[in-house]
Protein backbone atom coordinates (compact mmCIF):
# COMPACT_ATOMS: atom_id res chain seq x y z
CA UNK A 1 0.00 0.00 0.00
CA UNK A 2 2.84 2.35 0.82
CA UNK A 3 4.33 2.19 -2.68
CA UNK A 4 0.89 2.64 -4.24
CA UNK A 5 0.65 5.93 -2.39
CA UNK A 6 4.05 6.86 -3.81
CA UNK A 7 2.76 6.04 -7.31
CA UNK A 8 -0.27 8.25 -6.78
CA UNK A 9 2.00 11.01 -5.50
CA UNK A 10 4.18 10.56 -8.57
CA UNK A 11 1.16 10.87 -10.81
CA UNK A 12 0.20 14.13 -9.16
CA UNK A 13 3.70 15.54 -9.36
CA UNK A 14 4.02 14.44 -12.96
CA UNK A 15 1.02 16.54 -14.02
CA UNK A 16 3.04 19.72 -14.55
CA UNK A 17 5.79 17.61 -16.09
CA UNK A 18 3.28 16.07 -18.51
CA UNK A 19 2.14 19.53 -19.51
CA UNK A 20 5.73 20.50 -20.15
CA UNK A 21 6.38 17.26 -22.05
CA UNK A 22 3.42 17.94 -24.32
CA UNK A 23 5.28 20.96 -25.57
CA UNK A 24 8.05 18.62 -26.74
CA UNK A 25 6.36 16.98 -29.67
CA UNK A 26 7.52 14.54 -32.28
CA UNK A 27 9.53 16.25 -34.99
CA UNK A 28 10.48 15.24 -38.49
CA UNK A 29 13.77 13.57 -39.20
CA UNK A 30 15.46 16.69 -40.53
CA UNK A 31 14.73 18.46 -37.25
CA UNK A 32 16.54 15.82 -35.20
CA UNK A 33 19.52 15.87 -37.54
CA UNK A 34 19.79 19.66 -37.37
CA UNK A 35 19.35 19.76 -33.58
CA UNK A 36 21.61 16.87 -32.65
CA UNK A 37 24.15 17.82 -29.95
CA UNK A 38 26.98 16.93 -32.34
CA UNK A 39 27.52 17.57 -36.04
CA UNK A 40 25.55 14.81 -37.72
CA UNK A 41 26.68 14.03 -41.27
CA UNK A 42 24.08 14.24 -44.01
CA UNK A 43 22.56 10.83 -44.77
CA UNK A 44 21.02 10.62 -48.21
CA UNK A 45 18.45 7.93 -48.88
CA UNK A 46 19.43 5.48 -51.62
CA UNK A 47 17.91 6.18 -55.02
CA UNK A 48 16.83 3.37 -57.36
CA UNK A 49 16.01 3.05 -61.04
CA UNK A 50 12.30 3.17 -61.85
CA UNK A 51 12.08 -0.37 -63.28
CA UNK A 52 10.16 -2.94 -61.22
CA UNK A 53 10.42 -6.73 -61.10
CA UNK A 54 7.48 -8.65 -59.62
CA UNK A 55 8.42 -12.00 -58.10
CA UNK A 56 5.26 -13.53 -59.62
CA UNK A 57 6.74 -12.93 -63.04
CA UNK A 58 9.62 -15.21 -62.06
CA UNK A 59 7.47 -18.12 -60.92
CA UNK A 60 6.56 -17.18 -57.35
CA UNK A 61 3.30 -18.59 -56.01
CA UNK A 62 1.82 -16.97 -52.92
CA UNK A 63 -0.07 -19.94 -51.49
CA UNK A 64 2.07 -20.58 -48.38
CA UNK A 65 2.98 -24.05 -49.64
CA UNK A 66 5.08 -23.46 -52.76
CA UNK A 67 8.76 -22.83 -52.04
CA UNK A 68 9.74 -19.57 -53.77
CA UNK A 69 13.48 -19.39 -53.08
CA UNK A 70 14.37 -19.70 -56.78
CA UNK A 71 11.77 -17.11 -57.82
CA UNK A 72 13.25 -14.58 -55.40
CA UNK A 73 16.75 -15.34 -56.68
CA UNK A 74 15.69 -14.90 -60.31
CA UNK A 75 13.86 -11.62 -59.70
CA UNK A 76 16.78 -10.15 -57.76
CA UNK A 77 19.30 -11.38 -60.33
CA UNK A 78 17.32 -9.86 -63.22
CA UNK A 79 16.99 -6.56 -61.40
CA UNK A 80 20.70 -6.52 -60.58
CA UNK A 81 21.72 -7.40 -64.13
CA UNK A 82 19.71 -4.44 -65.44
CA UNK A 83 21.48 -2.02 -63.10
CA UNK A 84 18.99 -2.14 -60.25
CA UNK A 85 15.44 -1.12 -59.48
CA UNK A 86 12.64 -2.42 -57.25
CA UNK A 87 11.75 -6.06 -56.67
CA UNK A 88 8.05 -6.25 -55.80
CA UNK A 89 6.60 -8.75 -53.32
CA UNK A 90 2.83 -8.45 -53.92
CA UNK A 91 0.08 -9.46 -51.45
CA UNK A 92 0.24 -13.19 -50.75
CA UNK A 93 1.71 -15.83 -48.48
CA UNK A 94 5.26 -16.36 -49.73
CA UNK A 95 7.20 -19.36 -48.44
CA UNK A 96 10.91 -19.09 -49.14
CA UNK A 97 14.41 -19.98 -48.09
CA UNK A 98 17.02 -17.25 -47.49
CA UNK A 99 16.96 -14.10 -49.62
CA UNK A 100 20.31 -12.60 -50.59
CA UNK A 101 20.20 -8.87 -51.31
CA UNK A 102 22.24 -7.13 -53.99
CA UNK A 103 23.40 -3.56 -54.55
CA UNK A 104 21.07 -0.98 -56.12
CA UNK A 105 17.95 -3.00 -55.31
CA UNK A 106 14.91 -2.07 -53.25
CA UNK A 107 13.07 -5.17 -52.01
CA UNK A 108 9.53 -3.85 -51.58
CA UNK A 109 6.96 -5.95 -49.71
CA UNK A 110 3.52 -4.52 -50.42
CA UNK A 111 0.75 -4.27 -47.87
CA UNK A 112 -0.71 -7.76 -47.60
CA UNK A 113 2.57 -9.53 -48.39
CA UNK A 114 3.54 -12.05 -45.72
CA UNK A 115 6.94 -13.66 -46.29
CA UNK A 116 7.43 -16.80 -44.22
CA UNK A 117 10.92 -18.24 -44.09
CA UNK A 118 11.10 -21.99 -44.36
CA UNK A 119 11.62 -24.05 -41.23
CA UNK A 120 13.71 -26.48 -43.27
CA UNK A 121 17.12 -25.54 -41.87
CA UNK A 122 18.96 -27.36 -44.66
CA UNK A 123 18.05 -24.43 -46.92
CA UNK A 124 20.33 -22.12 -44.91
CA UNK A 125 23.96 -22.69 -45.95
CA UNK A 126 27.00 -22.23 -43.75
CA UNK A 127 28.86 -19.04 -44.70
CA UNK A 128 32.63 -19.26 -44.79
CA UNK A 129 35.07 -18.20 -43.50
CA UNK A 130 32.78 -16.99 -40.70
CA UNK A 131 31.42 -20.45 -39.97
CA UNK A 132 27.90 -19.06 -39.45
CA UNK A 133 24.44 -19.96 -40.67
CA UNK A 134 23.14 -17.71 -43.45
CA UNK A 135 20.44 -15.29 -42.34
CA UNK A 136 16.94 -15.36 -43.85
CA UNK A 137 17.65 -11.89 -45.27
CA UNK A 138 21.34 -11.42 -45.97
CA UNK A 139 23.62 -8.93 -47.68
CA UNK A 140 27.36 -8.27 -47.60
CA UNK A 141 29.49 -5.59 -49.22
CA UNK A 142 26.52 -3.76 -50.70
CA UNK A 143 25.84 -0.18 -51.76
CA UNK A 144 22.39 1.36 -52.21
CA UNK A 145 20.01 -1.26 -50.88
CA UNK A 146 16.57 -1.06 -49.27
CA UNK A 147 13.83 -3.08 -47.60
CA UNK A 148 10.60 -1.12 -47.90
CA UNK A 149 6.82 -1.50 -47.86
CA UNK A 150 4.23 -2.49 -45.27
CA UNK A 151 4.68 -6.24 -45.66
CA UNK A 152 5.59 -8.73 -42.94
CA UNK A 153 8.60 -11.04 -42.64
CA UNK A 154 8.29 -14.08 -40.34
CA UNK A 155 11.68 -15.58 -39.53
CA UNK A 156 10.42 -18.99 -38.37
CA UNK A 157 12.42 -18.49 -35.21
CA UNK A 158 10.45 -20.87 -33.02
CA UNK A 159 12.12 -23.78 -34.87
CA UNK A 160 15.57 -22.40 -34.00
CA UNK A 161 15.36 -20.89 -30.52
CA UNK A 162 15.83 -22.70 -27.21
CA UNK A 163 13.30 -21.84 -24.51
CA UNK A 164 13.95 -21.57 -20.82
CA UNK A 165 11.38 -23.22 -18.60
CA UNK A 166 11.36 -20.12 -16.39
CA UNK A 167 10.08 -18.04 -19.32
CA UNK A 168 7.42 -20.45 -20.55
CA UNK A 169 3.82 -20.57 -19.45
CA UNK A 170 2.99 -24.03 -18.02
CA UNK A 171 0.69 -24.86 -20.93
CA UNK A 172 3.38 -23.98 -23.48
CA UNK A 173 6.04 -25.95 -21.60
CA UNK A 174 3.83 -29.03 -21.37
CA UNK A 175 3.13 -28.83 -25.09
CA UNK A 176 6.85 -28.64 -25.86
CA UNK A 177 7.54 -31.69 -23.68
CA UNK A 178 5.32 -33.69 -26.03
CA UNK A 179 7.09 -32.44 -29.16
CA UNK A 180 10.12 -33.85 -30.99
CA UNK A 181 12.57 -31.46 -29.31
CA UNK A 182 15.15 -32.16 -26.61
CA UNK A 183 15.31 -31.14 -22.97
CA UNK A 184 18.59 -30.23 -21.28
CA UNK A 185 19.96 -32.55 -18.61
CA UNK A 186 18.89 -30.17 -15.83
CA UNK A 187 15.37 -30.08 -17.24
CA UNK A 188 15.35 -26.29 -17.53
CA UNK A 189 15.80 -25.66 -21.27
CA UNK A 190 13.90 -26.89 -24.32
CA UNK A 191 15.79 -27.22 -27.61
CA UNK A 192 13.94 -27.66 -30.92
CA UNK A 193 16.42 -30.38 -31.98
CA UNK A 194 19.11 -32.50 -30.39
CA UNK A 195 21.57 -31.01 -32.89
CA UNK A 196 20.83 -27.58 -31.46
CA UNK A 197 21.25 -28.82 -27.89
CA UNK A 198 24.61 -30.47 -28.63
CA UNK A 199 25.91 -27.72 -30.92
CA UNK A 200 27.78 -25.64 -28.36
CA UNK A 201 29.88 -28.59 -27.21
CA UNK A 202 30.51 -29.63 -30.82
CA UNK A 203 31.85 -26.15 -31.69
CA UNK A 204 34.19 -26.23 -28.70
CA UNK A 205 35.80 -29.30 -30.21
CA UNK A 206 36.27 -27.46 -33.54
CA UNK A 207 37.95 -24.47 -31.96
CA UNK A 208 41.56 -24.06 -33.01
CA UNK A 209 41.42 -26.58 -35.85
CA UNK A 210 42.84 -25.51 -39.21
CA UNK A 211 41.38 -25.91 -42.69
CA UNK A 212 37.76 -26.12 -41.59
CA UNK A 213 35.09 -26.22 -44.28
CA UNK A 214 31.37 -25.50 -44.27
CA UNK A 215 30.71 -29.22 -43.93
CA UNK A 216 32.60 -29.25 -40.63
CA UNK A 217 30.07 -26.79 -39.19
CA UNK A 218 26.93 -28.52 -40.44
CA UNK A 219 26.37 -30.63 -37.29
CA UNK A 220 26.07 -27.36 -35.34
CA UNK A 221 23.84 -25.51 -37.82
CA UNK A 222 20.75 -25.69 -35.62
CA UNK A 223 22.73 -24.24 -32.72
CA UNK A 224 24.16 -21.39 -34.82
CA UNK A 225 20.91 -19.46 -35.02
CA UNK A 226 20.94 -16.76 -37.71
CA UNK A 227 19.95 -13.13 -37.35
CA UNK A 228 16.69 -12.47 -39.22
CA UNK A 229 18.15 -9.53 -41.20
CA UNK A 230 21.93 -9.37 -41.48
CA UNK A 231 23.48 -6.64 -43.62
CA UNK A 232 27.25 -6.33 -43.30
CA UNK A 233 30.01 -4.06 -44.60
CA UNK A 234 27.54 -1.99 -46.61
CA UNK A 235 26.65 1.64 -47.19
CA UNK A 236 23.58 3.68 -48.16
CA UNK A 237 20.90 1.47 -46.64
CA UNK A 238 17.21 2.14 -46.09
CA UNK A 239 14.84 -0.07 -44.09
CA UNK A 240 11.45 1.63 -44.12
CA UNK A 241 8.06 0.19 -43.24
CA UNK A 242 8.17 -3.60 -42.85
CA UNK A 243 7.24 -5.68 -39.83
CA UNK A 244 9.76 -8.31 -38.74
CA UNK A 245 8.67 -11.05 -36.37
CA UNK A 246 9.64 -14.41 -34.90
CA UNK A 247 13.40 -13.96 -35.28
CA UNK A 248 15.71 -16.95 -34.75
CA UNK A 249 18.10 -14.67 -32.86
CA UNK A 250 18.64 -10.91 -33.31
CA UNK A 251 16.09 -9.28 -35.60
CA UNK A 252 17.78 -6.37 -37.40
CA UNK A 253 21.56 -6.37 -37.11
CA UNK A 254 23.46 -4.12 -39.53
CA UNK A 255 27.16 -4.65 -38.90
CA UNK A 256 30.02 -2.40 -40.04
CA UNK A 257 27.61 -0.29 -42.09
CA UNK A 258 27.44 3.43 -42.79
CA UNK A 259 24.79 5.85 -43.99
CA UNK A 260 21.86 3.86 -42.67
CA UNK A 261 18.21 4.80 -42.07
CA UNK A 262 15.84 2.48 -40.19
CA UNK A 263 12.40 4.10 -40.22
CA UNK A 264 8.78 3.10 -39.51
CA UNK A 265 9.83 -0.45 -38.72
CA UNK A 266 7.87 -2.77 -36.42
CA UNK A 267 9.56 -5.60 -34.49
CA UNK A 268 7.29 -8.25 -32.96
CA UNK A 269 9.01 -11.02 -31.00
CA UNK A 270 7.59 -12.92 -28.05
CA UNK A 271 8.88 -11.91 -24.62
CA UNK A 272 10.24 -15.44 -24.13
CA UNK A 273 12.11 -15.49 -27.48
CA UNK A 274 15.72 -16.17 -26.51
CA UNK A 275 18.24 -13.49 -27.66
CA UNK A 276 15.65 -11.90 -29.95
CA UNK A 277 17.01 -8.35 -29.78
CA UNK A 278 14.98 -5.85 -31.77
CA UNK A 279 17.38 -3.46 -33.53
CA UNK A 280 21.12 -3.90 -32.96
CA UNK A 281 23.61 -1.58 -34.61
CA UNK A 282 27.07 -3.19 -34.54
CA UNK A 283 30.02 -0.92 -35.30
CA UNK A 284 27.93 1.35 -37.55
CA UNK A 285 28.50 4.98 -38.45
CA UNK A 286 26.09 7.70 -39.53
CA UNK A 287 22.81 5.93 -38.76
CA UNK A 288 19.27 6.92 -37.83
CA UNK A 289 16.57 4.86 -36.14
CA UNK A 290 13.33 6.78 -36.41
CA UNK A 291 9.68 6.13 -35.57
CA UNK A 292 10.10 2.41 -34.87
CA UNK A 293 8.15 0.15 -32.51
CA UNK A 294 9.82 -2.81 -30.83
CA UNK A 295 8.63 -5.85 -28.88
CA UNK A 296 11.58 -8.10 -28.11
CA UNK A 297 12.63 -11.07 -26.04
CA UNK A 298 15.98 -9.41 -25.33
CA UNK A 299 17.28 -5.86 -25.74
CA UNK A 300 15.04 -3.44 -27.63
CA UNK A 301 17.29 -0.91 -29.42
CA UNK A 302 20.93 -1.70 -28.78
CA UNK A 303 24.31 -0.23 -29.70
CA UNK A 304 27.27 -2.62 -29.97
CA UNK A 305 30.84 -2.08 -31.14
CA UNK A 306 33.75 -4.40 -31.62
CA UNK A 307 37.03 -3.56 -33.26
CA UNK A 308 37.93 -5.58 -36.34
CA UNK A 309 40.49 -8.28 -35.62
CA UNK A 310 43.96 -7.13 -36.52
CA UNK A 311 42.76 -3.61 -37.29
CA UNK A 312 44.29 -0.85 -35.19
CA UNK A 313 42.39 2.44 -35.24
CA UNK A 314 41.81 5.39 -32.96
CA UNK A 315 38.39 5.99 -34.50
CA UNK A 316 35.35 4.75 -32.57
CA UNK A 317 33.71 1.85 -34.38
CA UNK A 318 30.20 3.15 -33.64
CA UNK A 319 29.47 6.85 -33.94
CA UNK A 320 27.02 9.47 -35.17
CA UNK A 321 23.76 7.74 -34.30
CA UNK A 322 20.31 9.31 -33.81
CA UNK A 323 17.40 7.38 -32.27
CA UNK A 324 14.14 9.34 -32.16
CA UNK A 325 10.39 8.89 -31.78
CA UNK A 326 10.61 5.18 -30.97
CA UNK A 327 8.53 2.97 -28.67
CA UNK A 328 9.86 -0.13 -26.95
CA UNK A 329 7.41 -2.39 -25.17
CA UNK A 330 8.60 -5.61 -23.57
CA UNK A 331 12.37 -5.99 -23.86
CA UNK A 332 15.34 -6.49 -21.55
CA UNK A 333 16.19 -2.84 -22.10
CA UNK A 334 14.56 0.05 -23.94
CA UNK A 335 17.74 1.77 -25.10
CA UNK A 336 20.87 -0.30 -24.54
CA UNK A 337 24.61 0.12 -24.90
CA UNK A 338 26.75 -3.03 -24.85
CA UNK A 339 27.76 -5.41 -23.73
CA UNK A 340 30.41 -5.42 -26.48
CA UNK A 341 31.93 -1.94 -26.43
CA UNK A 342 35.58 -2.73 -27.19
CA UNK A 343 35.43 -0.90 -30.53
CA UNK A 344 34.43 2.33 -28.78
CA UNK A 345 31.39 4.57 -29.20
CA UNK A 346 30.73 8.28 -29.42
CA UNK A 347 28.06 10.72 -30.56
CA UNK A 348 24.84 8.86 -29.85
CA UNK A 349 21.63 10.88 -29.43
CA UNK A 350 18.43 9.29 -28.10
CA UNK A 351 15.35 11.50 -27.88
CA UNK A 352 11.57 11.42 -27.53
CA UNK A 353 11.17 7.69 -26.89
CA UNK A 354 8.72 5.67 -24.79
CA UNK A 355 9.70 2.53 -22.87
CA UNK A 356 6.80 0.51 -21.45
CA UNK A 357 7.12 -2.72 -19.43
CA UNK A 358 10.77 -3.20 -20.28
CA UNK A 359 13.03 -4.98 -17.78
CA UNK A 360 15.31 -1.91 -17.71
CA UNK A 361 14.74 1.49 -19.27
CA UNK A 362 18.16 2.92 -20.17
CA UNK A 363 20.71 0.09 -19.92
CA UNK A 364 24.47 0.66 -20.24
CA UNK A 365 26.43 -2.56 -19.72
CA UNK A 366 29.81 -4.13 -20.24
CA UNK A 367 32.49 -6.04 -18.34
CA UNK A 368 36.22 -6.54 -18.20
CA UNK A 369 37.49 -8.11 -21.40
CA UNK A 370 34.77 -6.70 -23.66
CA UNK A 371 34.90 -2.99 -22.82
CA UNK A 372 36.17 0.18 -24.45
CA UNK A 373 35.62 3.94 -24.35
CA UNK A 374 31.97 5.00 -24.63
CA UNK A 375 31.53 8.76 -24.47
CA UNK A 376 29.53 11.74 -25.67
CA UNK A 377 26.15 10.05 -25.27
CA UNK A 378 23.06 12.28 -25.12
CA UNK A 379 19.68 11.03 -23.92
CA UNK A 380 16.66 13.25 -23.38
CA UNK A 381 12.88 13.26 -23.28
CA UNK A 382 12.44 9.63 -22.34
CA UNK A 383 9.07 8.52 -20.93
CA UNK A 384 8.83 5.22 -19.05
CA UNK A 385 6.12 3.23 -17.32
CA UNK A 386 6.23 0.00 -15.25
CA UNK A 387 9.94 -0.80 -15.53
CA UNK A 388 10.66 -4.17 -13.93
CA UNK A 389 14.13 -3.31 -12.63
CA UNK A 390 16.18 -0.13 -13.10
CA UNK A 391 14.92 2.95 -14.89
CA UNK A 392 18.58 3.85 -15.55
CA UNK A 393 21.44 1.36 -15.19
CA UNK A 394 25.20 1.59 -15.63
CA UNK A 395 26.85 -1.77 -15.02
CA UNK A 396 30.43 -2.91 -15.61
CA UNK A 397 29.74 -6.40 -14.25
CA UNK A 398 27.58 -7.76 -17.06
CA UNK A 399 26.75 -11.46 -16.79
CA UNK A 400 27.88 -11.56 -13.16
CA UNK A 401 31.53 -10.90 -13.91
CA UNK A 402 33.71 -11.41 -10.84
CA UNK A 403 34.19 -8.42 -8.56
CA UNK A 404 37.97 -8.37 -8.26
CA UNK A 405 40.31 -5.80 -6.75
CA UNK A 406 43.72 -4.65 -8.05
CA UNK A 407 42.99 -5.29 -11.71
CA UNK A 408 45.13 -3.35 -14.18
CA UNK A 409 43.43 -1.07 -16.71
CA UNK A 410 43.86 -2.20 -20.32
CA UNK A 411 42.29 -1.57 -23.72
CA UNK A 412 39.33 -3.85 -22.86
CA UNK A 413 38.44 -2.10 -19.61
CA UNK A 414 34.90 -0.63 -19.79
CA UNK A 415 35.00 3.19 -19.76
CA UNK A 416 31.66 4.97 -19.54
CA UNK A 417 31.99 8.75 -19.43
CA UNK A 418 30.48 12.00 -20.67
CA UNK A 419 26.79 11.08 -20.69
CA UNK A 420 24.19 13.84 -20.55
CA UNK A 421 20.77 12.48 -19.53
CA UNK A 422 17.89 14.91 -19.12
CA UNK A 423 14.11 15.16 -19.12
CA UNK A 424 13.55 11.54 -18.10
CA UNK A 425 10.20 10.67 -16.53
CA UNK A 426 9.38 7.25 -15.14
CA UNK A 427 6.31 6.06 -13.29
CA UNK A 428 6.97 2.85 -11.35
CA UNK A 429 10.37 1.18 -11.47
CA UNK A 430 12.01 -1.16 -9.00
CA UNK A 431 15.15 1.01 -8.87
CA UNK A 432 15.45 4.59 -10.08
CA UNK A 433 19.17 4.85 -10.89
CA UNK A 434 21.96 2.31 -10.36
CA UNK A 435 25.60 3.01 -11.26
CA UNK A 436 28.32 0.39 -10.77
CA UNK A 437 31.82 1.09 -12.00
CA UNK A 438 35.05 -0.80 -11.48
CA UNK A 439 37.59 -0.17 -8.70
CA UNK A 440 40.19 0.52 -11.40
CA UNK A 441 37.85 2.54 -13.67
CA UNK A 442 34.97 4.53 -12.24
CA UNK A 443 31.92 5.39 -14.29
CA UNK A 444 32.48 9.14 -14.59
CA UNK A 445 31.19 12.44 -15.90
CA UNK A 446 27.54 11.48 -15.96
CA UNK A 447 25.08 14.37 -15.75
CA UNK A 448 21.42 13.94 -14.81
CA UNK A 449 18.98 16.81 -14.96
CA UNK A 450 15.24 17.57 -14.96
CA UNK A 451 13.95 14.15 -14.03
CA UNK A 452 11.06 12.63 -12.08
CA UNK A 453 11.24 8.92 -11.27
CA UNK A 454 9.04 6.90 -8.92
CA UNK A 455 10.71 3.69 -7.75
CA UNK A 456 10.83 1.34 -4.79
CA UNK A 457 14.61 1.72 -4.48
CA UNK A 458 15.98 5.21 -5.23
CA UNK A 459 19.66 5.82 -6.17
CA UNK A 460 22.66 3.51 -5.70
CA UNK A 461 26.19 4.27 -6.92
CA UNK A 462 29.45 2.36 -6.45
CA UNK A 463 32.84 3.23 -7.95
CA UNK A 464 31.58 6.33 -9.71
CA UNK A 465 33.02 9.84 -9.99
CA UNK A 466 32.16 13.33 -11.19
CA UNK A 467 28.41 12.80 -11.29
CA UNK A 468 25.87 15.63 -11.14
CA UNK A 469 22.16 15.59 -10.33
CA UNK A 470 20.34 18.82 -11.08
CA UNK A 471 16.62 19.20 -10.48
CA UNK A 472 16.09 15.47 -10.06
CA UNK A 473 13.03 14.26 -8.15
CA UNK A 474 13.09 10.67 -6.86
CA UNK A 475 9.85 9.47 -5.31
CA UNK A 476 10.32 6.34 -3.24
CA UNK A 477 9.01 4.67 -0.07
CA UNK A 478 12.62 3.99 0.98
CA UNK A 479 14.00 5.91 3.96
CA UNK A 480 17.42 6.51 2.34
CA UNK A 481 17.40 8.41 -0.95
CA UNK A 482 21.00 8.00 -2.16
CA UNK A 483 23.47 5.26 -1.23
CA UNK A 484 27.09 5.87 -2.25
CA UNK A 485 30.08 3.54 -1.99
CA UNK A 486 33.55 4.66 -3.08
CA UNK A 487 32.08 7.66 -4.86
CA UNK A 488 33.97 10.87 -5.65
CA UNK A 489 32.82 14.33 -6.58
CA UNK A 490 29.06 13.99 -6.69
CA UNK A 491 27.00 17.18 -6.78
CA UNK A 492 23.29 17.08 -5.94
CA UNK A 493 21.51 20.33 -6.69
CA UNK A 494 17.82 20.92 -5.98
CA UNK A 495 16.97 17.33 -5.16
CA UNK A 496 13.35 16.30 -4.73
CA UNK A 497 12.13 13.37 -2.65
CA UNK A 498 9.07 11.88 -1.00
CA UNK A 499 7.82 12.35 2.55
CA UNK A 500 9.23 8.92 3.45
CA UNK A 501 12.84 10.05 2.98
CA UNK A 502 14.63 10.44 6.31
CA UNK A 503 18.24 10.14 5.10
CA UNK A 504 19.30 12.06 2.04
CA UNK A 505 22.72 10.47 1.52
CA UNK A 506 24.35 7.39 2.97
CA UNK A 507 28.06 7.57 2.11
CA UNK A 508 30.41 4.64 2.62
CA UNK A 509 33.81 3.42 1.49
CA UNK A 510 37.28 4.85 2.07
CA UNK A 511 37.41 6.40 -1.42
CA UNK A 512 34.26 8.43 -0.94
CA UNK A 513 34.95 12.16 -1.00
CA UNK A 514 33.71 15.44 -2.45
CA UNK A 515 29.96 14.83 -2.09
CA UNK A 516 28.04 18.13 -2.26
CA UNK A 517 24.37 18.78 -1.57
CA UNK A 518 23.16 22.17 -2.78
CA UNK A 519 19.83 23.99 -2.78
CA UNK A 520 18.01 21.06 -1.21
CA UNK A 521 15.56 21.35 1.69
CA UNK A 522 16.66 19.17 4.63
CA UNK A 523 15.46 21.10 7.71
CA UNK A 524 12.90 18.41 8.60
CA UNK A 525 15.46 15.65 8.17
CA UNK A 526 17.47 15.19 11.42
CA UNK A 527 19.51 12.27 9.99
CA UNK A 528 20.04 13.77 6.57
CA UNK A 529 23.60 12.41 6.19
CA UNK A 530 24.82 8.97 7.22
CA UNK A 531 28.56 8.15 7.12
CA UNK A 532 29.35 4.42 7.04
CA UNK A 533 31.97 1.80 6.18
CA UNK A 534 35.14 3.83 6.58
CA UNK A 535 34.11 7.02 4.78
CA UNK A 536 35.60 10.23 6.11
CA UNK A 537 33.19 12.26 8.23
CA UNK A 538 33.83 15.25 5.96
CA UNK A 539 33.05 13.34 2.76
CA UNK A 540 29.64 15.04 2.46
CA UNK A 541 28.97 18.78 2.64
CA UNK A 542 25.65 20.61 2.62
CA UNK A 543 25.13 24.02 1.07
CA UNK A 544 22.34 26.44 1.79
CA UNK A 545 18.90 25.67 0.31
Amino acid sequence: MRFRRIQLLAAVLLLPVATMAQNYISQNLDYYIQHAPFKMPVINEPVFKSETYNIKDYGAVGDGATLNTTAFEKAIAACSAAGGGTVIIPPGLWLTGPIELKSNINLHAENGALVIFSTDHSLYPILMPQGKTMSPIYGNGLENVALTGDGVYDGGGDTWRPLKKSKAAPELWNTLLKSDGSISNDGNTYWPTKQAMDGEEYLKNLKGKQGLTADDYLPARDFMRPTLVSINNSTNILIDGPTFKNAPMFTLNPRDCSNLIIRNVKINNEYYAQNSDGIDLSSCKNAIIYHCTVNAGDDGICMKSSSAKGKVTSDEALQNIIIADCIVYHAHGGFVIGSNTDGGMKNVYVTNCDFVNTDIGIRVKSSRGRGGLVHDIYIDHIYMRDILNEAILFSTYYEDAKKLENVAVNSLTPRFQDFIISNVYCNNARTAISITGLPEMAVNNIHFSDMVISAKTPVIATDAADITFNNVNILSPASTLITLTNAQNFTFNNLGYSKYTSTLVSAGGQKTTGIKILNTQIKDMPNSILITNGANKDAVSIGKP
